[in-house]
């Protein structure tokens, strides 16, 4: 009798293994993805947003309001967040009109698809001061021209580079410089329960500091971890460590309630001979690190137990963009087979759902190391040009914000750069995996109650 009982909890021990080891199919409210449109080879935004659906993210951000895609993701439980161009700024914030007509132009009419919310400027306190001014009234503005009953949040994009200090992220602080616009902009954001968009970049870490052991920091490999003697935490990846920095930046201000939201974060998959790093094996760890990292719920050192809500950069390469290769080179998907560039752990069934076959996985796992980096690569990396999306008129439909893989201040260097809800059906399992998930229920099942009748 004792041995029956000891083979069936054996069972049971397995079966819940198998169900365990099922692939992560479901959506995740906080994994979301850049769409840019710097190119010249983009597919129809229909297929964008097909493409998408085979995916678990939920949400996308967009950097202005082109009308053809926003219904595109109509009726796709993807939820987006718009953007406001940074030359919009100066006509929202000394008209309430405008902001009214902003709105009515460009939020749906209807509840498909869902705005999340809105990103007035991008990276306007590094790319141009000469708005910061403006900046709050235009976001004030926006926010009182949505309906009453939105739940729209209205808020702006920023850099690393609003940080004075980083290294360690206990000591992360906001320039001095920057309080006149920062302060206002803290105060808006608690009082309507806004995030505080950052744009976080561990590749742009790795370029100010190529060693082995700063690359396997910032690509989720195993490391010696780095303590913070300020908080007693101990960091074992650059993400985490640089989202601590703006949380310990937005406690010593007195805003413990503003959430933090990643707008942006990415490694390129290529670059030039001078960018040490862009490789396809360490993109590939990077992004699927970071997926995993999310989906572990285990949150940072300094927030733990909750993911925090980002945006993956991005959809595409955008071969337009200005400088080096590496800038052009961040997309997760293809723009002619619609597979992926490199296995992301984002598909649901292995493919872009019939859009293209996905790529083989690459045969090396292991970081791409530089063997001699020049001197140049030691130093911190040169600063991106602003206004990479295309501005158009103020207030026009379509008119898309500055952007691109944007600005960072890793810990330890002042390197600065220039960039909803699922559907019902996404929240379940495969179709390729729900027989399965049947089968191993109906065995646990089937021992359990045999256990229950000894």
């Amino acid at each position: 009798m004792a041995g029956r009982r000891h083979l069936l909890l054996l069972l049971l021990l397995w079966g819940f293994l198998q169900l365990t080891s099922l692939p992560y199919s479901a959506s995740q409210s906080f994994i979301g993805i850049n769409y840019g449109d710097v190119a010249d080879n983009l597919p129809p935004p229909a297929s964008t947003a097909r493409l998408l659906q085979s995916t678990t993210i939920t949400k996308v951000r967009l950097y202005g309001t082109d009308p053809a895609v926003i219904s595109a993701f109509a009726g796709t439980g993807i939820s987006l967040l718009l953007g406001a161009a940074n030359g919009d700024i100066p006509n929202l914030a000394s008209s309430p009109a405008a902001a009214a007509a902003w709105v009515a132009a460009h939020l749906p009419s209807t509840s498909s698809p869902a705005i999340s919310a809105v990103s007035v400027g991008n990276e306007v306190l590094f790319g141009d001061t000469s708005l910061a001014s403006q900046l709050v009234p235009a976001l004030q503005n926006i926010y009182a021209a949505l309906p009453s009953n939105s739940s729209v949040k209205v808020s702006t994009v920023h850099a690393m580079d609003v940080l004075a200090s980083s290294d360690p992220p206990s000591s992360g602080v906001f320039k001095p410089e920057l309080a006149a616009a920062l302060d206002p902009l803290l105060t808006f954001l608690s009082k309507t329960g806004s995030p505080f968009l950052i744009n976080p970049y561990p590749y742009f870490a790795y370029l100010s500091d190529p060693r082995p052991e700063t690359l396997a920091f910032c690509l989720f490999q195993p490391n010696a971890g780095r303590p913070d003697a300020g908080s007693g935490l101990t960091y074992t990846n650059m993400f985490d460590a640089q989202v601590d920095a703006i949380r310990a930046a937005l406690d010593a201000k007195g805003y413990k309630d503003v959430e933090i939201v990643v707008a942006e974060t990415g490694w390129p998959h290529s670059g030039g001979a001078d960018e040490a790093g862009a490789t396809v094996e360490n993109a590939r760890a990077f992004v699927s690190g970071l997926v995993s990292h999310l989906r572990s719920m285990a949150g940072t050192p300094r927030a733990p137990g909750k993911p925090v809500d980002t945006y993956l950069f991005a959809v595409y390469d955008e071969d337009l963009k200005p400088g080096k290769p590496s800038e052009k080179s961040f997309g997760l998907f293809q723009t002619t087979t619609l597979a992926e560039t490199y296995p992301t752990g984002l598909m649901r069934n292995g493919t872009a759902a019939g859009l293209g076959p996905a790529m083989a996985p690459a045969t090396a796992t292991a970081p791409t190391l530089p063997v001699k980096p020049s001197p140049a690569l030691a130093s911190p990396a040169p600063a991106r040009l602003p206004g990479l999306q295309p501005q158009v008129t103020p207030l026009q439909p379509g008119s898309s914000a500055a952007a691109g893989p944007s600005a960072l201040c890793a810990p330890g260097t002042a390197t600065t750069t220039a960039r909803g809800a699922a559907a019902a059906a996404c929240s379940s399992p495969s179709a390729a995996e729900s027989p399965r998930i049947i089968s191993v229920i109906s065995i646990i099942a089937g021992v359990l109650l045999m256990y229950l009748s000894i």
